[in-house]
């Protein structure tokens, strides 16, 4: 069981990336281009011991608007329009698909939004088993899904399954009426417990259920019951996301009064309060947001230091190629990273030119390659071996990054972050300010390059 230290959250709770990817999606620009993607596509699909693949599907549309949804979504009930967005992703789909290998294997699958479930169940299965059909899945690959129970019913969860669907993710935020309706996310307690007993009774390998903290009228009280329930409900992970608070990106969340959020303390005592029950209750602190049971697979990769983390968060399934389809959606290959067109109508017209829909990208140079490894290395093994980086990048470790060894120094001295000759390794209060941590072998915030407003790390 994790015993939080309140004046350490205190002392650190300050503006940071999530760091899914490095470099952080701020530098992505409009130089990079479909073809450079291309590019990058061709070069990397050849040779032996090519990287298996991942596929992320982004599907963006929801019927109701949660005020505190941060996501790339669109509010409809236009059929017509649901339908012709999956026409499109199969062209997408038709389109990538040309350029690879055909035994290149798919180890995992997400689809995330918006509301996957929108679609309806003829529309999952339709999707679904063209995607089945173009690629080639590994037998033991990871198939998961973001669900929304409201308007859920049990057949579309039976497409789910039927296509090879073998996880599921759902949002709970919090099981307070007074909270759901404050944020336009009414979704009963019962409703909840329905649609879980159905993913149980279907097969389903795994169960998320997602909450968030620092939402209007919550308090350690009101958000302790919600957690309590989640612990009986007894899901095989847990995310518990930090509320950012962000209406000059996010315009709808204006409709969120800033005098109904929990104040700064109360915030981080209802933290505090979620992670000593979680773990207390059995669940692993993974990182960042993540707690799983020990039995389940990231618990192992945790422990076996084989953890991941792409856009979609903590993976299991590292190395792999990230193809994204979808407006918006993010590929991630070794070298790139290529973001998607923002709006159908661009994404459409660039499919039906056969031109791969990318808006923007980047492409990583040699500094990016080592500090995304130093970065990704601590945030999931929460320890990081000087001589491994020495031996892979060819340099001296603490001369390359005597600023960020640093800036590590009041983490050492707070008993956060132990530091060797060979080693840093972060202590249980240290991988729950993991974000303030890596900050410091982040390049550009190095160098006064990145001038992005970020979220609050706590």
């Amino acid at each position: 069981m994790f015993n939080i230290d309140i004046t350490k959250f205190k002392k650190y709770d300050r503006p940071g990336p999530r760091y899914t990817s490095y470099p952080t999606a701020p530098q992505f620009n409009e130089k990079f281009t479909s073809s450079n993607f291309l590019d990058e596509i061709l070069r990397t699909n050849y040779g032996e011991n090519l990287p298996d693949l991942s596929l992320y599907f982004h599907l963006p549309y929801c019927d109701t608007l949660c005020y505190f949804c941060g996501c790339n979504m669109i509010i409809t009930r236009n059929r017509d329009r649901v339908k012709e967005y999956v026409s499109y992703l199969k062209k997408e789909i038709d389109l990538v698909r040309s350029y690879l290998l055909p035994e290149r294997k798919v180890v995992q699958l997400h689809w995330g939004g918006g509301t996957p479930t929108h679609l309806n169940p003829d529309e999952i299965d339709e999707l679904a088993s063209y995607t089945n059909q173009c690629f080639s899945f590994h037998e033991n690959s990871e198939n998961g899904c973001e669900i929304d129970p409201r308007g859920l019913t049990r057949a579309h969860l039976e497409a789910l399954k039927n296509n090879g669907f073998n996880r599921i993710s759902m949002g709970v935020q919090d099981f307070n009426e007074k909270v759901q309706k404050a944020t336009n996310r009414i979704q009963p307690e019962q409703m909840t417990r329905q649609t879980v007993t159905w993913i149980r009774e279907l097969g389903f390998q795994s169960i998320n259920l997602d909450l968030i903290y620092g939402l209007p009228f919550q308090s350690v009280k009101s958000f302790e019951h919600t957690v309590d329930k989640i612990i009986d409900i007894s899901p095989d992970r847990i995310a518990v996301f930090n509320y950012a608070h962000v209406p000059w990106m996010k315009k709808h969340m204006a409709l969120i009064r800033p005098e109904d959020l929990p104040i700064a303390e109360e915030k981080l005592q209802i933290l505090k309060m979620t992670i000593e029950k979680l773990t207390a209750a059995g669940y692993v602190f993974i990182g960042m947001d993540h707690f799983a049971k020990p039995d389940d697979e990231m618990a192992i990769a945790l422990k076996e230091k084989k953890l991941y983390r792409n856009f979609q968060g903590y993976s299991t399934n590292a190395g792999t190629d990230l193809y994204a389809f979808g407006i918006t959606a993010i590929s991630q290959l070794q070298n790139v990273y290529a973001q998607n067109l923002k709006t159908e109508k661009e994404y459409y017209n660039s499919l039906d030119k056969e031109t791969l829909p990318i808006a923007k990208g980047y492409s990583l140079t040699e500094d990016d390659q080592l500090r995304r490894y130093v970065i990704m290395k601590i945030m999931c093994d929460f320890e990081l071996t000087f001589s491994d980086v020495e031996n892979k990048f060819k340099l001296n470790f603490k001369e390359y990054f005597a600023n960020g060894l640093m800036g590590l120094k009041e983490f050492q001295e707070d008993n956060l972050i132990e530091i060797t000759d060979d080693k840093i390794i972060l202590h249980e209060m240290g991988r729950l300010l993991i974000r303030n941590i890596v900050i410091n072998f982040d390049g550009y915030i190095e160098r006064n390059e990145d001038n992005a407003r970020y979220s609050r790390t706590v």
